[in-house]
């Protein structure tokens, strides 16, 4: 009797006991996911580690009734039924197996959390405290939120967004944002600036708050006003100005085939759509008339780069490597400020020679410059452009002047006039060559004596020197066969062709028929019987020689220098590859982190001898003049913009931009 009413005692007093508990354990879950990020907090429940069965889960929840009931009993006269351990257990049971629920008891448990949620908030004493945490200080001024980002190694902080803007709009990950940042205060939102391109309207530039020239602190450098080594100023008299631009814009098939050269670039900033849309803002502020690129992707070309610059005003011309390979070179030029002569690809690939087997082109482009009608019956002459990208690897020196080579015969041949001399020439490119080396002198000075040089220090971009073997230069460097005299001239340009070709007569032909070589037996030939088994017999009183001495054109036979090359373009470079202000030597692009220059422009000027290196005119003005420069950078700014690419330049390369005038002369 005594056990039974003992029985109903307790019974309503477990019952109790067990409400409270899923209250408490409710109200303290909710707790936590309002403290926590949502995302965070809701993949740690989702993604928890399924608990026991539910014949284990039945028994546990019975041994813990039964040890919360005997507790009840104790401290029941003390004050709260629940107590700190209980409570951690509690907790960890809930932990364990929070996958119990079906769907429907999902859409239970959501409309439960709010009301529970709300019976916590009028609680007096925090359950932080119960569970034996600090309760988190109360901070006033704007709430903040953790936003989730794709973090690598370096790139282990987060960006912080105001809790309002991450409600309003779902945020896009700027992959600029690496480190903690504290929003501004809201200010009224400019209109954005109209993008031109109507129909790549998904290929909006980011928006930039600081302009790209801006960030990297490259500045303009006129020199319209300087006085050139003859005391003369450079803006004298009527001129045709124009700028033009040189730029390697990194192809995506060789930057995914190189990816271990870009490990220090975030992700994002690597993708196509956002470097085609800060190269087009690139393209649009500088404005250039005349725009040379190199590693042109042919897809990325024909879809997106020529419709885009067509819309910019542009007609573009390019060439695409030989052989698999999918990028080359172009040359764009505003109809509005020239009118296309000719155009004239080049490929450096000669089939049987293994000095010329790679598949790297140029592109030439005579150009002559419209003059604005307000000057008059005035001419201008015509301009010779020549862009190309030489071989990289450093090993390979010869092939490197066996290019160049091509390259300077075919811009020979196209700057040519009827006098002999040459119009005014400009030739850029990437060159993967290192200033001062033979091939940047070469260019330069007009003469290299390379017989005897190991090939890796034609360009000077490695050294190779504590190497046993080492590739040396010999001379003849290129076979005769090639066509290209050691002046770097087409034969056809030395020898003029015959004002008429020879004609001969069906006669003549016929003497040939017995001659000493046709009754010789051809090595090689299969016997056949009655076919070639016999030998024909030269009848009687036929003459063996039947070739007049004129009778055949003579073959070209041009003399070859011993170990030199040269050319007579007269050629210097736009930049002077050292920044005086910094005495730091300049930049164009960092393979692996190491800054040095690569890329260059250079056009028909007479260099000064004994020019001081710290000078940044180092040429005698001639027909074409140089005006201005866009200044490049040194190593260690771009260390401080975190090398190339950036969020900022989406190029491994520096863009060389040059401002030019060519002299108006009257007919």
């Amino acid at each position: 009797m005594i056990a039974s009413c003992l029985c109903y005692l307790l019974l309503p007093a477990a019952r109790l006991f067990r409400a409270l508990s899923d209250a408490f354990f409710t109200c303290r879950k909710n707790a936590l996911l309002a403290k926590s990020s949502s995302t965070q907090v809701e993949g740690d429940f989702a993604m928890a580690p399924r608990g026991p069965d539910q014949e284990e889960c039945e028994g546990l929840l019975q041994q813990w009734r039964e040890e919360g009931s005997s507790q009840v009993l104790s401290t029941s006269s003390e004050g709260p039924l629940v107590d700190k351990g209980l409570a951690q257990s509690s907790l960890a049971l809930l932990m364990d197996n929070p996958g119990e629920q079906d769907a429907a008891s999902e859409d239970k448990w959501s409309s439960r959390q709010l009301s529970d949620l709300r019976a916590a908030e009028n609680l007096e004493e925090p359950f932080p405290e119960v569970l034996g945490e600090e309760p988190l200080p109360e901070v006033q001024g704007p709430m903040w939120a953790a936003v989730p980002m794709q973090t690598g190694p370096q790139y282990a902080d987060c960006a912080l967004l105001p809790m309002g803007a991450l409600a309003a709009e779902q945020w896009e990950e700027d992959p600029a944002m690496v480190a903690w940042s504290i929003a501004p205060e809201p200010v009224p939102q400019e209109e954005a600036p109209i993008w031109p391109f109507e129909s790549l309207g998904q290929l909006q530039p980011p928006p930039l708050e600081i302009p790209y020239h801006e960030i990297l602190w490259r500045e303009w450098e006129d020199f319209s006003t300087q006085p050139d080594a003859q005391g003369l100023e450079a803006g004298d008299g009527p001129q045709f100005q124009f700028t033009l631009m040189s730029y390697n814009i990194l192809a995506q098939d060789l930057m995914q085939q190189s990816s271990e050269l870009y490990l220090h670039c975030h992700p994002d900033i690597l993708n196509w759509n956002y470097r085609f849309a800060n190269l087009m803002q690139e393209f649009q502020h500088w404005d250039p008339d005349i725009l040379c690129l190199q590693e042109v992707q042919e897809d990325h070309y024909w879809e997106q780069l020529e419709p885009s610059l067509r819309m910019m005003g542009f007609t573009c011309f390019y060439k695409r490597r030989t052989g698999c390979k999918t990028d080359g070179c172009a040359v764009c030029y505003k109809p509005t400020r020239f009118r296309l002569l000719c155009a004239s690809p080049v490929e450096y690939f000669r089939p049987g020679l293994e000095l010329l087997n790679r598949d790297n082109v140029g592109l030439v482009l005579l150009l002559q410059p419209l003059v604005p009608e307000g000057l008059g019956q005035v001419s201008v002459a015509p301009l010779c452009v020549a862009n190309t990208h030489v071989l990289y690897n450093p090993r390979r020196g010869d092939v490197k002047l066996a290019q160049m080579a091509i390259l300077l015969a075919e811009v020979d041949k196209v700057a040519r006039l009827s006098d002999g001399s040459h119009c005014p020439i400009i030739l850029c490119g990437d060159l993967n060559s290192v200033p001062d080396s033979p091939l940047y002198n070469f260019i330069r000075d007009g003469e290299l004596q390379y017989h005897g040089m190991p090939a890796w220090k034609v360009s000077g971009q490695e050294d190779f020197s504590h190497q046993l073997y080492q590739r040396k230069l010999q001379a003849p460097l290129w076979p005769s066969s090639l066509g290209i005299t050691d002046c770097c001239q087409y034969l056809t340009s030395c020898h003029p062709k015959r004002a008429e070709r020879l004609k001969y007569s069906r006669d003549f032909l016929l003497q040939f028929r017995f001659c000493d070589i046709a009754c010789q037996r051809p090595v090689g030939l299969v016997l056949m019987e009655g076919v070639t088994d016999t030998k024909p017999e030269r009848p009687a009183g036929w003459v063996e020689s039947v070739l007049e001495e004129d009778a055949l054109e003579p073959e070209p036979v041009f003399p070859r220098t011993v170990g030199t090359i040269q050319h007579c373009l007269h050629l210097t470079s736009v930049y002077t590859h050292f920044l005086p202000q910094h005495g730091r030597p300049e930049v164009t692009t960092m393979p692996l982190g190491l800054g040095t220059t690569v890329d260059y422009i250079f056009f028909s000027a007479e260099s000064c001898e004994n020019g001081n290196r710290t000078d940044r005119r180092l040429y005698q003005d001639g027909t074409l003049k140089l005006l201005g420069r866009l200044s490049l950078l040194s190593e260690e700014i771009l260390w401080a913009a975190n090398g190339l690419p950036n969020p900022f330049c989406s190029s491994d390369h520096l863009c060389l931009l040059a401002s030019f005038g060519m002299e108006v002369t009257a007919p």
